[in-house]
C-alpha cells in the first residue's frame, strides 16, 4: 500500500487510538446525556454495542444506518421493498437519536430489528460487528465513522453510501491535508456510493472514491409519500377545525425563525382576523418555550400536545409533537420551510410539503436541499418559491391569500413537479442496491 492509502492507514490508527483513549469520558457523556433524557433510560446501553435483542441464528444479515429521523425516514421505503423481495435476508435498522427511535419504532416492519446505534469507538463498534455479523451495511446519507467502516471491511462486510451527501463545508473539511488520506482510504473501502446529485459526485471523486462505485439513483427523500399508512383520526378531527379557517404553517422551524413568522402572523391577522397560523419547530421542547414566551404577552395559543382546540380567539397552533409533520401538511394549502432563513442554516425536505399539494416557499439558506429546490423550479419555477425575510414572506403571503388562482397554480404545480421526481426512485435505489452490493455477498 501506497501513497494516500498507506497514509491514510496512518491517520485512521492514531484515530483509533485516539477514540480508545477517549471510551471512558465518551461513556460518561453518555450517561450525562442519559440523564438529561437525550438517550433511552433503558436502551442506552446500546449506544456501547450491547445488544438487547438476539440475532437469527441463520441466514444473512443487511444492516441500515441513519443518524436521525430524516434520513431513517427516507431508508424505510428502501427497507420495506428489500423485505418484500429478498425474505431470505434478514435486515436490521439503527439510529443515533431518541427522537428518531419514538417515531421510527412504530413504523418499521415487524421484522426489521431496530437497535441504537453503537458510539464509534473501537470496543463498541467491535462489539457491535461481532454480535451481529452484518453480511451488508448500507449507511445512509453522510454518516462516514472510521471505526465502523474500517471494522467492517476487515470483516469482509459490503458496505453502500445511500443518498450520499457531502456538503461544499464538510467538502472543505475532508480536503484537509490531515483529513484527506483518511477519507480516500473510507471512500475506497465502498461497492457502492449513490449520490444525491452531480455536484456531490465530483466532490466524492475529487475525495478519491473509485469511479465504479458511484450510481445515481434519485433522492429518497421524494419517495417520503411511499408505503406509509397512519392512524388519522386526531388530523381530520383538527381538520374540521380548520375547516371555516384561512390557514398557513410554518414548518421546521428553527430558533430565532419563530421572531419572523410571529412578525409576518401579526400583520396577516390584522386583515384576515380568521386566520390561523401552524407553527411547527424543529424540536418539540422549542415549540413549549414558544408557547410560553407568547402566552406571558398575552397571546392565546393551542399547543398540540395539550389536545386544545381552536377555540375563537385563537390563531396560533404550536406543534410540540413528533412524526406528523406530513399528515400536518395536508391541513394547509401554503407551507414554508424553515430552518433556511439565516445564514448557517441548511433548509430542510421541501418534497413533503410538495407532496401534499401545498404551495411551496422557504429561505435562501437552503444547504443540501439547494439540489431539490433547483431540480423542483427547473420542472416548474411556481414549484418552489425562495424569500428574504420577513417583508418578502409577508407580501407573498398576502398576494396567495388575496388571489385563488395565484395559489392553486402554486400549488399545483408543486405536486406535479414532486411526482415528476419522486417516480419509481425506491426500484431505482433497490436496483443499484441489490446489483453493487447484495449480489456479490452472500
Amino acid at each position: 500500500m501506497t501513497g494516500p492509502m498507506a497514509k491514510g492507514e496512518i491517520v485512521y490508527k492514531i484515530y483509533r487510538a485516539l477514540t480508545y483513549g477517549l471510551s471512558p469520558l465518551l461513556h460518561l457523556h453518555l450517561h450525562w446525556r442519559k440523564l438529561r433524557g437525550l438517550e433511552h433510560p433503558i436502551r442506552w446501553r446500546e449506544r456501547l454495542g450491547r445488544p438487547s435483542l438476539r440475532r437469527p441464528s441463520s441466514g444473512p444479515l443487511l444492516w441500515f444506518h441513519a443518524v436521525s429521523l430524516g434520513e431513517g425516514m427516507a431508508a424505510i421505503p428502501v427497507i420495506k421493498f428489500c423485505s418484500q423481495r429478498r425474505l431470505d435476508v434478514h435486515i436490521l435498522m439503527t439510529t443515533t437519536t431518541l427522537s428518531a427511535f419514538e417515531v421510527l419504532k412504530d413504523r418499521l416492519p415487524d421484522n426489521v430489528i431496530y437497535q441504537f446505534a453503537p458510539i464509534d469507538t473501537p470496543a463498541a463498534m467491535d462489539a457491535f460487528l461481532g454480535y451481529w455479523k452484518p453480511n451488508w451495511i448500507v449507511i445512509m446519507e453522510s454518516e462516514l465513522w472510521p471505526n465502523l467502516i474500517i471494522g467492517a471491511s476487515k470483516c469482509g462486510i459490503g458496505l453502500a453510501l445511500l443518498n450520499a451527501r457531502l456538503s461544499a463545508k464538510s467538502f472543505r473539511h475532508w480536503s484537509r491535508p490531515v483529513l484527506f488520506p483518511l477519507i480516500s482510504l473510507l471512500l475506497s473501502k465502498f461497492s457502492l456510493i449513490a449520490p444525491l446529485s452531480s455536484v456531490e459526485a465530483i466532490h466524492f471523486q475529487l475525495l478519491q472514491a473509485p469511479p465504479f462505485s458511484i450510481k445515481f439513483s434519485g433522492d429518497l427523500k421524494y419517495a417520503v409519500d411511499e408505503y406509509e399508512q397512519k392512524d388519522t383520526r386526531h388530523i381530520e378531527y383538527l381538520q374540521k377545525q380548520l375547516s371555516q379557517k384561512q390557514v398557513w404553517m410554518a414548518a421546521s422551524i428553527h430558533r430565532g425563525e419563530e421572531e419572523i413568522i410571529m412578525g409576518v402572523h401579526n400583520v396577516l391577522v390584522q386583515t384576515h382576523p380568521d386566520i390561523v397560523t401552524i407553527i411547527v419547530p424543529r424540536h418539540p421542547q422549542h415549540g413549549q418555550e414558544i408557547a410560553e414566551e407568547l402566552q406571558k404577552g398575552g397571546q392565546n395559543v393551542a399547543l398540540r400536545s395539550q389536545h386544545k382546540e381552536l377555540i375563537p380567539g385563537i390563531s396560533i397552533y404550536l406543534v410540540d409533537t413528533l412524526g406528523e409533520l406530513r399528515q400536518l401538511y395536508k391541513l394547509t394549502p401554503i407551507a414554508v420551510i424553515g430552518g433556511s432563513f439565516f445564514p448557517g442554516l441548511a433548509g430542510h425536505n421541501i418534497s413533503e410539503a410538495a407532496a401534499a399539494g401545498c404551495a411551496v416557499l422557504t429561505g435562501h439558506h437552503v444547504g443540501h436541499f439547494s439540489h431539490m429546490v433547483r431540480e423542483m423550479q427547473q420542472l416548474n419555477p411556481l414549484s418552489v418559491m425562495q424569500v428574504s425575510g420577513k417583508l418578502e414572506l409577508e407580501k407573498v403571503l398576502m398576494e396567495l391569500f388575496a388571489d385563488a388562482k395565484i395559489l392553486e397554480s402554486r400549488q399545483k404545480a408543486a405536486k406535479e413537479a414532486f411526482h415528476a421526481l419522486s417516480s419509481a426512485v425506491v426500484s431505482s435505489a433497490w436496483d443499484v442496491l441489490n446489483f453493487h452490493l447484495l449480489r456479490n455477498k452472500c
